[in-house]
């Protein structure tokens, strides 16, 4: 007898049966999974039912700390569009968001927490900071709907420190830019951002070359790290790479055997350096208040070495004896700046390349090293001397108009934090976390916009790679989905949005006038071309191939799409509109004898400008 019609009877009943069962196997096996986030929850166990968010919701929190996070929720909820949700105190009811600080759950650590979905949700930490992250999770599911899938959640993040380095250190990064940065941070549960950064200094106005920050705006940035649990630290990198802040003081410069100074170094063997370093230190405290403080020490000797400065083998032998080594005097300098941190309550952060081996004496006990070279000092070398580590390699790094990190090869690879440049180590042990790291080497090579669109994959996959599992998508494609499915945090500006629309515009202010075409530009800029060619700063002095001078006029140069000096934000203010140019980061001033200059808006008042309809060029 033949089976096949037995067969075809067995595969109709099972069709027929998934058909009438009550839960289908296929919503069953959805139900399973966690919902979607980024970085992917680390447990997840699933329940029956849903979540669901509507209008009747209110946030309930008691303590102080429970409202902080049920306030900076309310806020996000509303700038998401979910409306205004009230926070009240007392006992849930359906629909009610919870937010809730047991600090004897010690198992969720000092960042971790746990998310319950039911007829109520709630989000608990054993600290404020560990339920402001369940909170985090609350905003990336409501952005993928009104329900939450009812389950419980256990996540707790795998490394420490979750970082986003940024080099605002000669040309200016726009605040709006940083704060979305921030903002991103939070969102995707990051929790340092390092800031090598100018601020304008009162003690030192010789120093105050563009692009600085004011106290008051990095007093702003820093109020937002706060709300949104990002520790601010701060760098002036040092005893190298100090030209921003010596290129006026020769003096403190370090001179060659030649006679030839270096506006790049610092002289180390002079007491003047350390004591107007360490006074920057004490202005940096007056705004920032991370317990840590970043010196650099990176490149010291780059494109040079000590041979060509034999002070610095001197004072090295005067002070550590006829064995000492130039480099001891390098090495003695990063302690003693070690020592005066640690006296202000601020644990020290280097980067790696200065330790070549070639000293005699150690580096302090405590100070955190940034591994990003390859150099003769191993990161397990680093690790059993007792140095905190953290991962900040080359590979992460994104250059303005140079190498971008391989977002894809890295989440394909499986990468974590330790994997580091010329070692992968068998443990994480030591290894504080990782971060990716932003530089301007060729600071017109990119805008801020084109910069964000290649950060935000990379911001993504350095959250989920230090705070779970590196890999929790088959394929990248999978994983770049969930970042499209979490989207963007809540109150993130646009900084691509245009206020006026392209077309032929009279430019007018203070007896200055010109015609031009107003044309957006794909990173959500505009160029303006006049009968002459396009409005575009490219005279004076360059800084990483930037014109940073104040005072440098703007000029008509030949049209060129990819010129991004010829582009420009056109910002609404009171009475009209402001013209910034994005790479300078200066707005334009009229002059009497009617040239456009630029200025940073705290030296010189900004044009207002007049726009008009209409105008014609040719």
């Amino acid at each position: 007898m033949s089976t096949f019609p037995r067969r075809r009877f067995v595969g109709v009943a099972a069709a027929l049966a998934l058909l009438l069962s009550p839960v289908p196997a296929l919503a069953r096996q959805q139900a399973e999974k966690p919902p979607v986030t980024v970085p992917a929850l680390t447990d997840w166990t699933p329940e029956s039912g849903s979540y669901g968010f509507g209008p009747g919701a209110r946030l309930v929190a008691d303590s102080p700390a429970e409202i902080r996070v049920a306030d900076t929720l309310a806020d996000d909820l509303r700038a998401a569009g979910h409306g205004t949700v009230p926070v009240v105190g007392g006992a849930a009811r359906t629909g009610d968001i919870v937010v809730d600080i047991r600090p004897a759950r010690k198992s969720l650590g000092t960042e971790g927490y746990e998310l319950r979905a039911g007829k109520r949700l709630s989000v608990t930490g054993a600290t404020e900071t560990g339920a402001f992250y369940g909170t985090r999770t609350l905003l990336q599911l409501l952005a993928q709907g009104g329900r939450v899938p009812a389950g419980r959640a256990v996540d707790v993040p795998r490394y420490k420190e979750r970082g986003v380095g940024v080099c605002a250190c000669y040309i200016h990064v726009s605040l709006p830019w940083l704060e979305n940065l921030v903002r991103e941070m939070a969102y995707h549960k990051l929790n340092q951002l390092l800031l090598e950064l100018k601020v304008k200094s009162d003690a030192h106005p010789e120093a105050d070359t563009w692009g600085y920050y004011t106290k008051d705006e990095i007093r702003r940035l820093v109020a937002l790290g706060e709300k949104y649990h990002v520790e601010i630290v701060p760098e002036i990198n040092s005893p190298g790479h100090m030209d921003p802040w010596i290129e006026n003081r020769p003096d403190l410069q370090l001179t060659d055997s030649d006679g030839a100074r270096q506006p790049s170094r610092l002289d180390i063997t002079q007491p003047a350096a350390i004591a107007y370093y360490t006074s920057l230190i004490d202005e940096y405290a007056q705004v920032f208040k991370a317990p840590a403080w970043h010196m650099g020490a990176d490149e010291y000797m780059l494109g040079s070495d000590f041979a060509k400065y034999p002070q610095i083998l001197k004072y090295a032998q005067d002070k550590y004896g006829s064995g000492a080594t130039p480099q001891d005097a390098f090495i003695d300098f990063v302690n003693r700046v070690h020592a005066y941190a640690a006296g202000k309550g601020k644990r020290l952060r280097i980067w790696n390349d200065g330790l070549t081996g070639a000293n005699t004496v150690p580096v302090t006990a405590g100070t955190t090293v940034e591994h990003w070279l390859n150099v003769a000092t191993r990161p397990s070398q680093l690790i059993a001397a007792g140095y905190p580590l953290m991962n900040a390699s080359y590979s992460l790094y994104l250059i303005r108009g140079g190498f971008h990190s391989d977002t894809e090869g890295l989440y394909d690879q499986s990468w974590d934090p330790r994997s580091f440049e010329g070692e992968k180590l068998a443990s994480a042990q030591g290894v504080t976390g990782a971060k990716i790291s932003l530089w301007p080497d060729n600071g017109r090579g990119e805008t801020e916009n084109e910069v964000a669109v290649r950060l935000w994959p990379a911001l993504r996959h350095i959250a989920q790679a230090t705070w779970g599992d590196p890999h929790p998508d088959a394929t990248y494609a999978d994983f770049a989905a969930r970042g499209t499915a979490v989207g963007h945090a809540p109150g993130r500006r646009d900084l691509t949005s245009v206020p006026v629309p392209d077309g032929s515009y009279t430019f007018r202010t203070g007896g200055v006038t010109f015609d031009a075409h107003l044309a957006r530009t794909a990173d959500g800029y505009v160029t303006l071309r006049g009968p002459s060619g396009c409005l575009a700063v490219s005279g004076g002095k360059l800084t990483l191939n930037v014109p940073l001078q104040p005072g440098v006029q703007a000029t008509w140069d030949s049209c060129a799409a990819s010129n991004t000096l010829q582009r420009w934000q056109v910002q609404e203010t009171a009475g009209g509109y402001r013209l910034v140019n994005v790479i300078t980061q200066m707005a334009m001033s009229a002059t009497g004898d009617g040239r456009i200059v630029q200025y940073p808006p705290d030296q010189h008042p900004p044009a207002v400008w007049q726009l008009t309809r209409g105008a014609h060029t040719s």
